[in-house]
């Protein structure tokens, strides 16, 4: 029995374990394995159209009877800079000439919307049973009008003062992110990134300082990690990286052989990628330019000059300018069904809580 059964009651899912909501690695094929496999199905919203999230949610909904996790970055929209731009372009321009490429050229700018009203009303529309969020949590009447539907309302926070500010701003449930978490950091009361804590320092602390339930993310891809959140007063855990190398998975087949290849050292925090510290296995550009690197013009407005370099690389079977999101148990990951995968991570953190017990 899991110690603590508050998520699963909530949640009314079979296993208290959350598929990290991936943008650009997943959609709903992934969701719904998961979801087959008893954990929350979780969907990334934030490289999505409201017209295309909706898509998503119906194609779950068909499939799978369970609750479903919108997710959405609520971070502030900054317009672009012509003078940073000009400079990072500058920057790139050997890799430019190196594939042909010419930097001048116009080029679509990247996409990372913030919820918004128009994401709001898709909430409204389909009323997801949870609705998590990263960089903080909207503005009080978008998020008011998203708690009115009843929705469980999840939020990152990567130190015990985030921890804290979200659950006085309606926060349900906080996941604490560790330092080890693959993906962008969810900071958003601080941008000292050497100061962010691991998880098994975080959650405990975390814990202590709220009263809503916790959930652990980072560095945490099988049994022992799942029991090890609950031994530190968690009540769930989101697991990403683990399922990077399923059959659901959206990542490349260059992408698949880095994550295969990569170990416990290869990945780094960088804001190369995007223009905000994200953690993810290193590529060239990441560890020619960066990993932090302060041309990179502010989130999302980096990957917008990577984005033709990205492009040319993959049509030669390369990574070096791909998102390669990773947390640092990527060596963990295994070539599984994601169902299968989430039975096996569930019965083994049972198994070893048990023993613990005993």
């Amino acid at each position: 029995m899991w110690p603590d059964r508050r998520l699963i009651e909530r949640f009314k899912t079979e296993f208290p374990i959350v598929l990290a909501p991936m943008a650009g690695a997943m959609d709903a094929e992934m969701a719904i394995a998961v979801a087959q496999g008893g954990g929350l199905a979780s969907l990334p919203c934030a490289m999505l159209s409201a017209e295309k999230a909706r898509e998503q949610v119906n194609i779950v909904r068909q499939r799978v009877a369970g609750p479903v996790n919108l997710n959405f970055f609520c971070h502030q929209a900054v317009d672009a800079d012509p003078a940073r731009e000009a400079t990072w372009r500058q920057r790139l321009a050997p890799y430019y000439r190196e594939h042909g490429l010419d930097p001048n050229a116009p080029v679509n700018a990247a996409n990372r919307a913030p919820f918004d009203a128009a994401f709001c009303a898709v909430v409204e529309e389909l009323k997801p049973e949870i609705v998590s969020f990263h960089f903080g949590l909207p503005d009080e009447k978008l998020l008011a009008r998203v708690k009115a539907t009843g929705a469980i309302v999840l939020s990152s926070a990567t130190t015990v003062q985030e921890a804290i500010w979200l659950e006085e701003n309606g926060a349900d449930v906080i996941i604490a992110q560790g330092a080890e978490a693959g993906g962008h950091r969810g900071m958003f009361l601080t941008e000292n990134i050497a100061e962010q804590p691991g998880t098994f320092a975080l959650v405990p602390q975390v814990v202590d300082a709220v009263t809503v339930p916790v959930i652990a993310a980072g560095g945490i891809a099988d049994g022992r990690g799942i029991a090890a959140a609950f031994a530190l007063g968690a009540a769930g855990v989101q697991i990403g990286t683990a399922y990077l190398r399923c059959p659901e998975s959206r990542v490349s087949p260059a992408a698949r052989v880095a994550l295969a290849q990569a170990r416990d050292d290869s990945t780094v925090i960088t804001n190369v990628m995007t223009g905000r510290p994200a953690r993810g296995v290193a590529n060239r550009v990441m560890r020619e330019v960066g990993p932090i690197s302060s041309d990179a013009p502010p989130f999302p407005h980096a990957a917008t000059g990577l984005a033709p370099l990205k492009a040319a690389a993959e049509k030669q079977g390369k990574v070096d300018f791909t998102n390669l999101w990773a947390g640092q148990a990527v060596r963990m990951g295994l070539e599984m069904p994601a169902a299968e995968l989430t039975r096996a991570l569930a019965g083994a953190a049972l198994v070893r809580m048990s023993q613990l017990g005993g």
